[in-house]
């Protein structure tokens, strides 16, 4: 989807030079919600450029979005501050009282300040904000102004980056997953054979979760050749499907790939290939729905931090389960028992197979979006055009999902049950999430909708 350059979206230049002489024209050019979409844009591209894993990059999205939520919230009097609501996250600091802010700018600014710190490349940054600021500048926002607020928002952003650095993330570097020779569990899967990625991250601190066992689901069916069991059903169902792909099940399964670090094999040639992950393409629906609802910049940091944080707590529990089941993928007990050249549509990814992560943190994103922009909003999801991939309508959040958890049965990465069971332990956990987040003040008990089912 061709993005507008947020400089337009300010006006034309005799606009700009009126906005100087009117500050509700200029608060209302810098309130645009575009500017805090195309923070959210560039953060993804940063993260798919510094390869970090699925569990990693919702890490990176969820304390972002909660700055530039945070940051916000002096200008934004419908809303309330999630200090007291999130595990061991305290008030930060208040602007000062009597002084003009230009909130949005504020918010921006503490977005990129904890995005820019989390990821590896800030130098990325460095351009974007540069034009991204000085547009802020054009806008007519006083220099005063400017000033006090980049500031504030750069207070913000420490807050929450001192608030980041007790969650435990820089305790489990370097830890590595051991395999074991224990019939029926996960080995490193073909071409690269990968280390098993993040095999800790049940001890990340949650935002709202008790635990990473919080939602622990059933147990996986218990590996077994025997023919009439469920796992060799779930198998055997797994490669049948896998070379009887319709062209529809391969465009579904493609276009929810998600792979941040594919390996791409050509004769005696390796080389990668980079995309957003699982959480970055729902962090994308964020903006194309937000848009398409006309949403202010208040609604729009709204929907990225609620979706965000059912996506960070979803990968802990989900997180959790894979590295207490390791179930073996199916890749690796087709190719020794039934076909040793059967490969999947999809390359497996380097962790253990149940609970499906996809089905969980779709389940658990949609549910946040469901709450904020209803249950029957339809959108186009152009998430995928820059790789090549056509846009895929859906009638709603909850549909897309079931899509995305039944892509991975397509793709041939998982069994039924890892799909299923991640998409009740997503509903959990999503459930769970929009009933201890609340972003309103004054805010009316939530109906959660059951979206696990038709899978």
């Amino acid at each position: 989807m061709k993005r507008v350059p947020f400089l337009l979206l300010f006006g034309l230049l005799a606009l700009i030079t009126s906005c100087r002489k009117n500050p509700d024209q200029y608060k209302k050019a810098a309130s645009n919600a575009e500017s805090i979409r195309e923070a959210e844009q560039k953060l993804t591209e940063v993260i798919i450029h510094d390869i970090f894993s699925p569990p990693v990059a919702s890490r990176i999205y969820a304390y972002s979005s909660l700055a530039a939520y945070e940051a916000m919230l002096p200008g934004a009097p419908l809303h309330r501050t999630l200090a007291g609501q999130l595990n061991g996250f305290k008030v930060g600091p208040q602007p000062e009282s009597g002084q003009e802010y230009c909130y949005p700018l504020a918010s921006v600014r503490a977005f990129l300040t904890v995005g820019r710190t989390l990821t590896f490349s800030a130098d990325r940054f460095d351009a974007f904000e540069a034009t991204f600021y000085k547009q802020y500048q054009e806008a007519g926002v006083p220099s005063d102004v400017f000033d006090r607020s980049m500031a504030y928002g750069e207070a913000i952003g420490k807050h929450i980056l001192a608030y980041s650095g007790k969650d435990n993330y820089k305790q489990l570097r370097g830890f590595k997953h051991t395999v074991t020779n224990e019939t029926g569990t996960w080995v490193p899967t073909p071409p690269a054979y990968m280390d098993a990625v993040e095999p800790l991250w049940r001890n990340i601190r949650p935002f709202t979760l008790d635990s990473a066992a919080q939602f622990m689901p059933i147990r996986p069916p218990a590996f077994s050749l025997v023919k009439d069991s469920l796992f060799y059903r779930e198998m055997l169902e797994v490669y049948e499907v896998g070379k009887n792909l319709t062209d529809e099940q391969s465009e579904i399964a493609n276009f929810w790939d998600c792979n941040p670090f594919k390996m791409n094999v050509q004769g005696h040639a390796m080389f990668a290939t980079k995309k957003m992950s699982p959480g970055g393409h729902w962090m994308s629906i964020v903006g194309i729905a937000s848009r398409k609802a006309k949403s202010d910049f208040a609604h729009t940091v709204e929907a990225y931090t609620l979706t965000s944080l059912a996506l960070f707590d979803g990968f802990i529990a989900c997180w959790d389960e894979k590295y207490r089941s390791v179930q073996i993928r199916p890749e690796t007990v087709i190719n020794a028992s039934l076909d040793k050249d059967w490969q999947p549509l999809l390359q497996t990814p380097p962790f253990p197979e149940y609970t499906s992560g996809h089905s969980v943190i779709s389940t658990a994103a949609s549910l946040a979006l469901t709450q904020l922009f209803g249950k029957n909003f339809s959108f186009d999801d152009s998430s995928e055009v820059s790789y090549g991939l056509p846009v895929r309508k859906f009638p709603s959040f909850q549909a897309a999902a079931q899509e995305a958890a039944i892509s991975r049965f397509y793709g041939g990465i998982h069994y039924r049950s890892a799909i299923e069971e991640g998409a009740k332990q997503g509903q959990k956990v999503g459930e769970w999430v929009i009933s201890q987040v609340h972003t309103r003040k004054n805010e009316a008990p939530k109906t959660v909708v059951s979206v696990v089912k038709n899978l």
